[in-house]
This record gives structure tokens, sequence and C-alpha cells, in this order.
């Protein structure tokens, strides 16, 4: 049987069987991570940047395709994070223009969207990289479009999109000599495949769940607000040891692909085991959870083995914290000009606000913050115009997303390290236009040299470098320099790696996995071979990294 329109419901079906597939296999996509250090986010920031849009789909009661392709559109855009997240909220955006105006989608304008949305996708990107998401989303729109010249199925033409996306993605590693070195396909790529096959499986209703859906109060109910409060009020924000309140409802009563019998007691004991503050209740039709988690990706693709995921929900409480112990979610400062750092770590807070920063967002490897989330911090400084410093590559994307839908002007500065914003902040002038700090703070950015260590969470060899698993990386502007068992040792090596004639000051941070002491040892063994540099040694407190490390 030919299906040549879809319409609302069915479209309802692609993004939630789309989210749920997105969902099951985020921590496979996270763990094609390229580089060996535990911060490959890939899977969970695209999880949560779709997530985010099934909400607001959920929300919209049109029975216009046009509008819940709008919802998903925006829905996406304020929770997109990390490249990966904005790319695909980009690809999103542009099947939305497309598709302006309609009630159904037929299978030529099916395919027309996946193509406006390769185009939006591509203009996004200063400097578009083949081998990656890119690649994946524009050849699955190529065979798209090939096989709506020859067909008004739209099951075909969804389906020739899934077999491009799996032709491009196995194609990646050939693009990009990196994923080949490390016998991996492309992250984001794959991540966009497991989209697209949940639209196919939505459109052909297969392998997914029926119409439930929970009541938007239910899990409100479930939870006091008043409990995040009381826990937080008691703590430092970078004492906060797993950072997202997670909240899902499962219905056990749908039918999933390998479901899993449900057991109550064995489903708590091993959310136990992902994080702390868990509540979960059932009534044999439907499970409910909260849980304080670092990995909410891994809480949905828990849930997701019983049932279909229903309502789900993510707080960061670092963010949230930070306003509670100012005493008002809502308090506005009142400045001419604000300055946004994205940070983790108390000292390095400290640091940013002593150099004139009038706002930290709570965020950087592992967890990056949303577009919505620096949207709300831009509001929240009060400024008339604002300066915003990412401070890690994958925060770049939406922080100028979220740059492009602000109500006052916002220049981005694109800082990639801690190192590389505390820098910036030295060409920071308040009296002068936004254009003219960016271009000032930017020039700086090259003066600077950014090391950063952490240890290894697989074996692998990159760039001839053989790394072994739980040994310390020196990676020195972005490249894996150094692999050594030893913490003080890979260290030293690193921050040889980083020096030149022009050289005169290191500035060492060291982390929450790391001590004063190790860091007066490095400094130690430095001195011994460099008598003429001069060291500065600060608390930092950040999360993943045992030294953050600039060289000046």
């Amino acid at each position: 049987m030919v299906l040549k329109e879809i319409d609302s419901t069915q479209f309802r079906d692609m993004v939630r069987v789309a989210t749920h597939r997105m969902g099951k296999n985020a921590e496979f996509v996270n763990s094609l991570n390229v580089f060996p250090v535990p911060d490959g986010d890939t899977g969970t920031n695209m999880n949560l940047t779709i997530a985010s849009g099934a909400k607001a789909v959920s929300e919209n009661p049109s029975t216009n395709v046009s509008d819940l392709t709008e919802s998903l559109a925006k829905g996406m855009l304020m929770g997109a994070r990390g490249n990966s997240g904005v790319i695909t909220s980009q690809l999103f955006r542009g099947f939305y223009k497309a598709t302006q105006g309609m009630k159904t989608l037929n299978a030529q304008e099916l395919s027309n969207a996946f193509t406006n949305g390769v185009t939006t996708a591509y203009k996004a990107v200063m400097k578009p990289v083949e081998g990656t998401i890119l690649t994946v989303a524009r050849v699955a729109a190529e065979e798209g479009a090939t096989k709506a010249n020859d067909t008004d199925d739209v099951e075909e033409v969804m389906k020739a999109v899934v077999e491009g996306a799996k032709k491009a993605l196995k194609t990646t590693p050939d693009l990009l000599p990196i994923l080949k070195q490390v016998g991996v396909v492309d992250s984001g790529g794959q991540g966009l495949l497991f989209i697209y096959e949940g639209f196919l499986e939505g459109i052909l209703g297969e392998n997914f769940a029926d119409q439930y859906q929970p009541d938007a109060g239910e899990m409100d109910e479930m939870i006091n607000a008043m409990h995040h409060q009381s826990v937080q009020s008691q703590l430092a924000t970078q004492d906060i040891k797993n950072g997202y309140c997670t909240e899902i409802m499962v219905d056990l009563t749908a039918d999933v692909p390998n479901k899993k019998p449900f057991d109550l007691d064995e489903f708590r004991k091993h959310l136990s085991g992902i994080g702390d503050s868990l509540l979960a209740v059932s009534d044999g039709d439907v499970a409910k959870v909260h849980v304080h988690t670092e990995h909410p990706g891994e809480v949905f693709q828990y849930g997701s083995q019983f049932g279909q995921l229903g309502k789900i929900k993510i707080d960061n409480m670092r963010i949230q914290h930070e306003t509670i112990v100012e005493g008002d979610e809502d308090k506005q400062e009142s400045v001419d000009f604000a300055v946004i750092a994205v940070a983790s770590g108390n000292g390095i807070r400290k640091l940013f606000e002593s150099e004139g920063v009038n706002r930290i967002i709570s965020g950087g490897q592992t967890m990056n913050p949303s577009t919505a989330d620096i949207i709300d911090a831009i509001k929240k400084s009060g400024a008339k115009k604002a300066i915003v410093l990412p401070n890690n590559g994958n925060i770049i994307m939406a922080a100028k997303q979220a740059a492009e839908v602000s109500d006052i002007p916002v220049g981005i500065v694109p800082t990639k390290t801690i190192s590389q914003g505390l820098t910036a902040m030295l060409s920071f002038d308040p009296d002068a236009s936004v254009d003219d700090n960016v271009e000032a703070m930017t020039e700086d950015l090259d003066t600077v040299v950014s090391g950063e260590v952490t240890q290894a969470n697989r074996d692998t060899t990159i760039n001839g470098v053989e790394i072994h698993k739980n040994d310390y990386l020196g990676i020195v502007d972005g490249d894996i320099k150094i692999d050594n068992a030893d913490l003080i040792k890979a260290t030293t090596e690193m921050v040889e790696k980083m020096l030149d004639d022009d050289t005169e000051i290191i500035t060492i941070m060291y982390g929450r996995d790391a001590n004063k002491e190790q860091a007066e040892k490095v400094v130690s063994a430095l001195k011994a071979e460099h008598d003429d540099l001069e060291f500065e040694i600060h608390d930092g407190g950040q999360p993943v990294y045992n030294f953050l490390i600039s060289a000046e």
C-alpha cells in the first residue's frame, strides 16, 4: 500500500520514535568520541536536543504538520547543546522552513524539507567539514530527492533517506583521517542516522509505542520543588556531585523493541548506581522517576528498555543553585555591558569574576549548556549589550545561536579553553562597542597556549601517541601530545611542549582530582630547567581535568 502523505498524527509518531531511538543509543554515540577522554558527549547532546524538540511537539495540539515542524525546530533551537546538537537543530530549522503552511507532507515535500535542512545547516557552519554529520545529512537528502523523482510514496522516500545516511556514515572514516586512525565512524552522523531510522519506524508504525501522553502536571506533583532548594542551599555550587535533576515517565504498557520485564526493586537498584536523590514509583502501568545524576542520557537509555518514554525533564542544578544562593531565581542585574563566561569550578569562577565577568554559566566539558541556558544568562544580566566567552569549542555554536535570537547586541569571542577566556578578559573595554571588543579580545587568543591534563578512558593510538587506559594525557591546544602513567611527569612533559622563546608566565589551575602539592611538584620540576619562568598556582576546582595550564 502506497502512503502518499504524512499527517500530523504520523509526524508526531516520527518525532516520538526518533527521540526514543536516539535516547536508547545515546551512550553508544558517546562511545564513538575520537579522543579517549571522559568528555565524549555527542550522544547526550543530540539526545537532549531532540528531546527538547519532542517536548515542544507534544505540547502543540495542532493538526497541521507545519505547526508541528515549527515547534520541533524551536524546541531544538532552545535545547541545542554542543556542536552536534546545534547542527541538528539547524537541520530541522531548514526542514521547518520548507514546510511552512502545509497541513500534510507528500513525498516531494518531505524530500524538499530534508534538502532545505542540509542547506541551512551548511550555512550555519563557518567552515563545513566533510566526514561529519553534515556529510551524512547531505547524502541522505540526495538519496531522498532521487527517490522522490521516481515515486509518490513517502515510505519509499524515507527509506531512501535512511539508506543514504547509512551509506554516508560508512564513508566518514575515509573523509576524516582521524576517524580511520581511531577506528570509528563520525559520532554526530551516527546520531543523525538513529534519528532518521526513528522517523522511518514512526511512518511504518513498527517498533514504537502507542499514543500514551502523560498529564503535564503528573511529574510535578511527584516532586516538591522545595526539596531541591533545601538540599542545594547547604552546598557550594562546586560541591554538587550529580548536577542534573532528571525526571522521566515510562509507559510500561507500550510495546518497544527488545522490551525487558519491569521489576520496581531492580529498577530502583540500577538507577541508584547512576545518581542520588532517587525517587522511583510505579502503579504497574506507568513508572515515574526523579534522580540527580551526571549522566541524564543513561537514565533515558535505561528507562526506555521497559516502555515508551513520556514526559522528560532535565534541570542543571548547578545553574539553579547559583540563582538560589543569590536569593531570587528571577533576579536581574542592571549593567550597561555584561561579560558572560562558561566555566566549571569555584576557583575558576572567582578568577573570571576578579577579571570583571558579570555572570558565570556553569558548564564546560561534559556539561555543555544549551542555547536556552545562554539566553537565560544574557537576560538575567540585565545588560544593554553583552559579550559571551564559551571557553570550549563545543559551546561556541550554541553561544552564536543564542546571540542571534537575543533581544540585545551580543558578541561571541570564540574562546576554546579557560585559559583563552581569562586572557581575552585582559582586553575587555566596557566603553568600547561590542564589535570592537570582540575584535580586540579575539586578537589576544593567539598569545596563550592552553594545556589540559586528564586520564584516558580507553587504549588507542592518535597521531603517533600510544595511549593506555587510565594513563594521564597532556593535551596542548586540542592535540594529545603526552601519555604517561605518572601525573607529575605527564604534566611536566606537556608544559615542555607548550614553551617557546617568548614564554614568560605559566599559570596552573588544579582541579578536583589534583591538589596544590602536586601543582608545586610540577613547578619544582620545571624550575629546575627553566629558572627564568614565572609561575602562578590557583585552585580551579574544575572536574574532568587534573590541571588546566596556560603559557603566555
